[in-house]
């Protein structure tokens, strides 16, 4: 008797679901993903405790023929791959056939849909078709799915937390509505609705339906392209971070990706411009040939690869170093309007108000009852021509004039002009004035060194010994002469003059350490920017110190003509402005 047999359909199509169905929101995603591939230009959501008990999916798009809604249950069975050729250019957002076998499969569905005169109902439970008739007429498609893992009771008991799995499902939708603003999305929750878009097409608006108009204020338009791509968004000014990774949204082509290396790029382009440990809000659109990326790799399709990766990453990190330097970066105090913040989710799942604050449900707009609508273009217009204002208001980014008039706690100069009032912390300002002179030094050593009155003999761990040995040329070319001197050990004659005196050991030692600890991953660039980081800020007048008014005046007119005066190397603001408005509001002079 033969062991080997092809199992049926239901027993295969419950494999498949482990891959494709691995929680509420992989379903809501191959569900709303059919929708846009049908061309729907409104796509609605309704989840049921969190999408245990009902995912229905309703949109406006092309609907589906008596026959294609029979076989769109049958295993690989699509309309949008048709032969091999096609696998390397795929433009869809599904191609596999595998998500609505493997979503019948495990759960209860009810499928109606209509591309003609006549619409179709199909009823499908656990794999199994129960019922196939005539419905309404009525255009596009409207899709049940009940009892999600009601015949597999393992993976429903190890389902997330219903708070979790709603955040899950908050989190795709958002970035479905920020890949297609021309599509108009609803959510809706336990009859509450948590994301309305208008698909008006205006990425802009959708931005501020999410995270609300102050965030939406105080993001960047980028247009850049090369070659092979073609990439256009909007950036967050480095004052506006999160905690998490999650709100850097990346598109290839309107797909939603994961990509850790891209994700690294993104967030090394705003380097010294904000805290290592905080994350920009990004969304970018990555434009190419669908011949250029591989989206068949996982069965998710949100891991793909790219042809010239390299090139696509340098275009990004340029790109957004550029918006950045070409932008003023004072944060502006203003004055916060007390919200009512309302309970979204908390009154049907029963869950403690601390989640909601610890989840990033919070950053969406969706509990601000006082910012969620943008009722026509004119505002989102308005906000447009605030930034253009911005970046052309002077000719370039440089500080404007301003004068100290004193020091508070011996830390932070007080400013003023015609505009308002300016503070600036006097050890950051010190840092970015650094910086930038030691990291030109590093950039373009000059060939000026100076003999030590006393040779300077460092001596090392025999691991660290050899990393240094191996990139002792460096050294040598930032202008110390170095040489091994036994056993471990290196001695160093002359020094460039560049370095500080009195702290001349000091900093040669700085150097050497972030040798070592960047020989992992050594970039020449990173090195250098590492090193003068730290130098720069051994170097820097210290908090609590006081200094005169001419040192004071010395130091703005130093921190004015920075490339980037607005922040320290380690992403500390330098700089925060009050305008002539703000402090009479403060003083209830204005209203």
């Amino acid at each position: 008797m033969n062991k080997i047999k092809v199992m049926d359909d239901i027993l295969a199509n419950k494999i498949a679901a482990g891959e494709v169905v691995e929680k509420c929101a992989s379903v809501v995603k191959e569900l709303v993903e059919n929708s846009v591939d049908a061309g729907a230009t409104e796509i609605k959501i309704e989840v049921k405790e969190a999408g245990t008990r009902l995912i229905k999916v309703i949109d406006n798009g092309s609907g589906m023929s008596r026959d294609d809604a029979h076989l769109a249950f049958q295993r690989h069975a699509t309309s949008k791959l048709l032969d091999e050729t096609g696998l390397y250019r795929i433009s869809s957002l599904g191609f596999r056939g595998e998500a609505l076998p493997s979503i019948a499969s495990v759960s209860k569905v009810e499928l109606k849909t209509c591309a003609d005169e006549v619409g179709t109902l199909v009823i499908i439970e656990g794999g199994k078709l129960k019922k196939i008739e005539n419905a309404d007429a009525r255009r596009g498609t409207e899709i049940k799915v009940s009892n999600l893992f009601y015949n597999t009771p393992a993976r429903l008991k190890y389902l997330n937390s219903l708070y979790t799995e709603l955040a899950n499902i908050c989190s795709y939708v958002n970035n479905m509505a920020l890949s297609y603003p021309e599509i108009s999305f609803t959510l809706i929750s336990d009859d509450k609705e948590l994301l309305n878009t208008d698909g008006s097409g205006n990425l802009l608006k959708v931005i501020k339906e999410i995270y609300g108009s102050n965030v939406a204020r105080k993001m960047k338009k980028i247009s850049i392209f090369n070659d092979d791509y073609d990439v256009d968004g909007f950036i967050s000014l480095p004052e506006v971070t999160r905690s998490s990774k999650k709100h850097i949204t990346t598109l290839v082509n309107k797909r939603v990706i994961r990509n850790v290396e891209l994700n690294r790029c993104i967030n090394d382009a705003y380097h010294t411009y904000k805290f290592d440990t905080r994350y920009p809000i990004v969304i970018l659109n990555i434009n190419c040939d669908p011949s250029l990326i591989d989206v068949n790799v996982h069965p998710s399709k949100q891991d793909i690869k790219f042809s010239n990766f390299e090139g696509l990453k340098e275009l990004i990190y340029k790109g957004i170093r550029k918006v950045l330097e070409e932008s003023i970066l004072i944060p502006k105090i203003e004055e916060d309007k007390p919200k009512e913040k309302i309970k979204v989710v908390e009154q049907r799942l029963n869950l403690e108000r601390q989640a909601v604050i610890d989840s990033p449900i919070l950053d969406y707009s969706i509990f601000d009852e006082e910012v969620i609508n943008i009722n026509t273009d004119l505002e989102v217009k308005e906000n447009e021509e605030e930034y253009n204002t911005i970046d052309t208001k002077e000719e370039s980014k440089i500080m404007p004039e301003m004068y100290p008039v004193g020091l508070v706690r011996g830390t932070y100069i007080i400013c003023h002009n015609e505009m308002g009032m300016y503070i600036i912390d006097q050890h950051a300002a010190k840092e970015r004035i650094n910086f930038e002179y030691y990291k030109e030094q590093f950039a373009n050593p000059k060939p000026n060194t100076i003999a030590m009155l006393v040779p300077l003999t460092l001596e090392y761990p025999t691991n660290e010994f050899i990393i240094i040995n191996h990139n002792i040329e460096i050294l040598r070319n930032l202008g110390f002469k170095i040489e091994e001197n036994g056993i471990n050990t290196f001695v160093i004659k002359e020094q460039p003059t560049w370095l500080k005196s009195g702290y001349e050991e000091e900093s040669i030692k700085k150097i050497i350490d972030v040798l070592i600890e960047e020989e992992k991953n050594f970039d020449l660039g990173k090195f250098r920017e590492h090193a003068a980081a730290t130098l720069s800020c051994k170097m820097a007048i210290k908090a609590n110190m006081n200094i005169s008014h001419e040192e004071m005046e010395s130091l703005v007119n130093d921190l004015r003509k920075c490339k980037n005066p607005y922040n320290c190397p380690h992403g500390r603001p330098t700089t925060i402005f009050y305008s002539n408005y703000e402090l009479e509001k403060l003083f209830k002079r204005a209203m």
